[in-house]
């Protein structure tokens, strides 16, 4: 995979890896060998996430977990330490893995954002996107935030917006003859999510950065 690097030895969860980016990208960072777990609220379509990656030779995990719920991500957290011993990094939520990462010298917290988050898509977003768009401008402002609290442990945390991309969710939305020319897969964005998730100790933090800058505006570090 193109300018993903190797993530042999790293622990990475994954929230909402049953269908669309996560599915995509738990997949992608296990080819690149890390030890995943697949976490997300349907217990079935986990395993069969699983059955996939594990038939390729990657190493993986199902975690049934609602991320709204805080002991079910204390059971995400213990079931990971207990497979794998702790946490390198994670993709998208949940601030109970930072001692964790803590623990084992530092880590990398991505959380998924999405353009919607921008004040100038407004008036181009679908009716019924205002929940949506407020809470990816939370989870940004979260991530920037989040960054110089948890710096001195080695841990950088950062969101990233991975453009328009066509996933199941999107397919059932717009219909099968809508126009996908441009469109981005969950596999054109593993390699940038790897090279956050890579991260440890690492200056490159505190950041809102857009896929489409990957190897041309960054991974440059630039401390907070």
């Amino acid at each position: 995979m193109a300018d993903a690097p190797d993530l042999t030895g790293r622990v990475v969860v994954v929230t909402g890896a049953s269908r669309g980016i996560g599915k995509g990208v738990v997949a992608g960072l296990a080819q690149l060998g890390a030890s995943v777990v697949a976490a997300a609220r349907s217990a079935d379509a986990l395993q069969q996430v699983v059955a996939g990656i594990e038939a390729d030779g990657g190493t993986a995990y199902a975690v049934r977990c609602d991320i709204g719920d805080e002991r079910d991500i204390a059971s995400l957290v213990a079931a990971t330490v207990d497979r794998f011993g702790g946490v390198d990094a994670l993709i998208n939520n949940a601030r109970a893995v930072v001692p964790l990462m803590a623990e084992r010298g530092g880590g990398s917290i991505v959380n998924v954002s999405s353009h919607a988050a921008a004040h100038e898509t407004s008036p181009y977003m679908p009716e019924g996107y205002l929940i949506y768009c407020v809470a990816k401008a939370a989870l940004e402002r979260f991530s920037t935030a989040l960054a110089p609290e948890v710096r001195a442990q080695g841990i950088a945390v950062n969101a990233l917006r991975p453009g328009a991309v066509r996933t199941e969710g999107t397919e059932e939305e717009f219909g099968d003859d809508f126009d996908w020319s441009g469109w981005q897969t969950p596999a054109d964005v593993v390699a940038p999510i790897a090279t956050l998730a890579a991260l440890k100790d690492s200056d490159l933090t505190g950041r809102v950065l857009d896929v489409g800058g990957f190897g041309k505006s960054w991974p440059e570090t630039a401390p907070i």
